[in-house]
């Protein structure tokens, strides 16, 4: 007769659910149903002499074959200054164990149970890139176990491997990682692992804002290392990923771009505003904020990214068109004692080139620009104004006047003097207006077709 006690502990025992084998290692037979007691007795008969500390085949000359599937689940951090990748994965082995094999008829039909996977031997496979200090753990989950000996090992894990990380044509990059799957103590000889499929499922990812996804090839290969003479078989999944360059154009390449093509409006600038060179100076320090900007979000790299030699060759360009600036306001700003315009410069810039960027005087129409002549020099009367040969016999004649000849020549003479000088003023700066609409064209299609350069690289 049982006593009262034990009787409420069975009745107790009997109405936890969901527990696991650890119910079927500790609670009591009679509180279990058919199904229950076949599966608690399968269990105790097939790890009666058990051990999970060797490699589970019949033979040990035989290798023993393990397949592994990977299913990404989401990219967590791509650290592209520390290069490490983080992922979330489901992995699945899949592997055959010669002790651990039962006919289904002798448990009334049972043919696959669910048990720890500490109970069971595991291939010790590990990820051979991995970028973490710490020591790899174990997921605590169940393990599938059919009669025939196959079991499956499902388990979710964050993995950080290292990846070379190549930013050279940022942000319109694409970046290759391999995660290396492998046995860490058994060679090809114990243990062989093969990829089940072609690459990784992609059924359950999650989008990543920043990184699209191309695929997940997987690759077997055999390698020997200096260590040891024996092959190890490894798998080696590859991401393929792509950046999401929409938020690096508008937030980066777009102000730059702008930037630059405001650079060489400097050049049609009137030189009288006195903004010309503020505005050169005020593009080159905002170009300097940007490139700040933009090396603060790169890892350091022997190798220049496309944006930073866009940024580089953007700043190049205004330097130079700034220097040109204060090269053509010294032009315009040559006073009347200026050196005349030389002649080639005059036939050339004033004439042809004045005539095709359609620089004029006002009035003149567009095309038909006059090549301006050299000023006569002045010439001053050799010894005054004298009276004429010969006599005079008027006594009022304004020939007899020496003194008032000698200022009038004088007079009209310094006012040759000074329509020269002023002539000589306006061709520096008419010049000058020249040069400003040639480096306008010049600067400005260096800007546009850089910019299309990089912008194209998006599409």
């Amino acid at each position: 007769m049982e006593k009262p006690g034990y009787q409420i502990m069975k009745g107790l025992a009997c109405q936890v659910e969901g527990l696991g084998w650890t119910i079927l290692l500790t609670g009591p037979p009679e509180c279990l149903g058919a199904e229950g007691r076949l599966a608690h007795k399968l269990f105790r008969d097939l790890f009666a002499n058990y051990t999970r500390a060797l490699r589970p085949v019949a033979d040990t000359d035989q290798a023993l074959n393990v397949t592994l599937e990977v299913t990404l689940s989401q990219i967590i951090d791509m650290d592209e200054r520390n290069q490490v990748l983080t992922l979330y994965l489901w992995m699945r082995q899949e592997w055959t164990d010669a002790y651990l094999q039962w006919d289904p008829n002798d448990y009334g039909g049972l043919d696959a149970i669910r048990i720890p996977s500490s109970l069971v031997w595991r291939p010790d496979i590990v990820l051979y890139n991995k970028a973490d200090a710490q020591p790899p753990a174990s997921a605590s989950t169940n393990v599938v176990l059919r009669h025939d000996g196959a079991v499956r090992w499902d388990a979710p894990v964050i993995t950080r491997s290292s990846c070379r990380v190549d930013v050279s044509a940022f942000p319109f990059d694409a970046q290759r990682c391999g995660l290396t799957f492998g046995s860490w103590t058994h060679g090809g000889h114990q243990l062989d692992v093969q990829p089940r499929g072609s690459g990784a499922s992609l059924a359950d990812f999650v989008e990543n804002v920043e990184w699209r996804v191309l695929g997940m090839p997987a690759r077997r290969r055999v390698l020997t290392y200096g260590c040891c003479s024996e092959p190890y078989p490894d798998v080696t999944f590859t991401l393929l990923l792509r950046r999401r360059a929409a938020a690096y154009v508008c937030n980066l390449l777009l102000p730059c771009v702008l930037i630059s093509l405001l650079a060489p409006l400097a050049f049609h600038l009137p030189a009288d505003s006195g903004e010309k060179v503020s505005l050169g100076v005020t593009v080159l320090l905002a170009l300097t904020v940007f490139q700040l900007l933009l090396a603060e979000s790169m890892p350091p790299k022997t190798t220049v990214s496309l944006s930073g030699k866009y940024y580089m060759a953007t700043m190049t360009m205004v330097t130079f068109s700034t220097a040109l600036t204060i090269l053509v306001m010294n032009l315009h700003y040559c006073g009347p004692s200026a050196h005349p315009v030389p002649a080639w410069a005059r036939a050339f810039l004033l004439g042809h080139l004045a005539r095709g960027l359609c620089v004029r005087e006002r009035g003149e129409p567009c095309g038909q620009s006059r090549s301006p002549k050299s000023p006569p020099s002045p010439q001053l009367p050799e010894g005054g104004a004298g009276p004429p040969a010969g006599p005079c016999h008027e006594p009022r004649c304004l020939c007899h006047q020496e003194s008032l000849l000698h200022h009038v020549a004088t007079i009209a003479n310094t006012f040759r003097s000074h329509r020269a000088a002023q002539r000589r003023h306006e061709d520096w700066k008419r010049l000058a207006r020249v040069m400003d609409r040639f480096f306008l064209g010049i600067f400005f299609s260096m800007a546009v077709v850089m910019s299309l350069l990089v912008l194209m690289q998006a599409l």
